[in-house]
């Protein structure tokens, strides 16, 4: 499949001559500003991007800036056209993010390699770093499988969590609410990062995750420890490999999923905002899922039941905004278990 290559310059001679040095290998795009750039942009995303430095309005460096600065085009590799060679220049354009120089008047046969070498160069970290977020994602789901697997009463229960997560995220950005917290977050991620909300249970008994009926009180506290278990566990993980926002999210996830809104929770009993907005959106999909599912100490509720039980208890388990999120497009939940059921 033929690569697409913009050029941006706003002399036309310039890019009539790259268009035709690069057309026979690659989809060549030819763009005269900085401002037009942006506005294709949001209709064809190229693998790179050879842009002028001296341009009126907006020059080389004040788009590279703004390619930066957004999560969506942040990856697009930028190699810098320009007339100037000078040392301050080509470092400034390199700490900004710039990948190579080209200098005009350029030659067409190094114009080709040098926008060849990146785009294979760009491709392979691409492949490679996919095939290791893949790997990574099948470490998770097989970590998380063998809690579940020795919780015989939530079998599922991580993979709908997980999408309701996703479900509920979306419905919040959409809405707008939280959004100042939410807007940057990747759903795919998120969701990965809510698999291990409950891999803190590896440190309780198989006689209390098996217990047929309702657990003792010494028995509860012990279960409640699987919240900050889960936090101990992903902590040791991030004092070995650092912290990112896969494992902070994750961390926030399992640590604060049982807390309440009215601070009845546990096992903090922190209340309202001060729970993080990771434990309280996992609240809502972590007891959906309970109350629709069977348990060893009562059937499974109807999605209406479950439904009713959240609305009910907005404001007092659930953070209210949240909550009315929810109600909103909780069919959106009934779809996710049914999809899962069916495969």
């Amino acid at each position: 499949m033929r690569k697409t290559v913009f050029v941006v310059d706003d002399n036309d001679t310039n890019l009539s001559k790259a268009e035709e040095g690069l057309e026979d290998i690659y989809d060549v795009m030819t763009i005269p500003s900085g401002e037009r750039l942006f506005k294709i942009l949001k209709k064809v995303k190229p693998n790179l991007i050879l842009l002028d430095i001296e341009m009126p309005e907006m020059d080389g460096f004040q788009v590279l800036e703004q390619l930066k600065s957004q999560k969506e085009y942040m990856d697009i590799p930028v190699i810098f056209l320009t007339g100037i060679r000078e040392p301050e220049i080509e470092a400034r354009g390199f700490e900004s993010g710039a990948i190579d120089f080209v200098t005009k008047p350029f030659s067409t046969p190094v114009l080709l390699n040098r926008v060849k070498l990146h785009i294979d160069v760009n491709l392979l970290i691409k492949e490679h770093t996919e095939k290791l977020a893949r790997n990574h994602q099948n470490m998770i789901f097989i970590l998380a499988d063998m809690v579940e697997n020795r919780d015989s009463g939530t079998g599922g229960h991580i993979e709908r969590t997980s999408e309701y997560v996703k479900v509920l995220i979306k419905a919040m950005q959409d809405d707008e609410v939280y959004i100042e917290e939410i807007k940057d977050w990747d759903l795919e991620m998120m969701g990965i990062c809510a698999i291990l909300h409950d891999v803190g249970k590896i440190g309780v008994s198989d006689t209390i995750l098996n217990k047929q009926g309702k657990l003792t009180d010494e028995e509860f506290s012990r279960m409640k420890n699987h919240a900050s278990n889960g936090a101990d566990i992903i902590n040791r993980v991030i004092e070995r490999t650092g912290d990112d926002e896969f494992l902070h999210n994750a961390r926030l996830f399992a640590e604060f999923h049982h807390e309440s809104w009215d601070g009845s929770g546990y096992p903090h009993n922190i209340k309202g905002l001060a729970i993080p907005i990771q434990g309280r959106i996992m609240a809502i999909a972590d007891v959906y899922d309970a109350l629709i599912s069977v348990r060893p100490y009562k059937p499974a509720f109807t999605h209406e039941q479950a439904v009713e039980i959240i609305i009910k208890d907005s404001g007092k388990r659930f953070d209210p905004k949240i909550a009315d999120v929810f109600q909103k497009i909780h069919e959106k939940f009934r779809l996710v278990k049914q999809a899962i059921k069916d495969k």
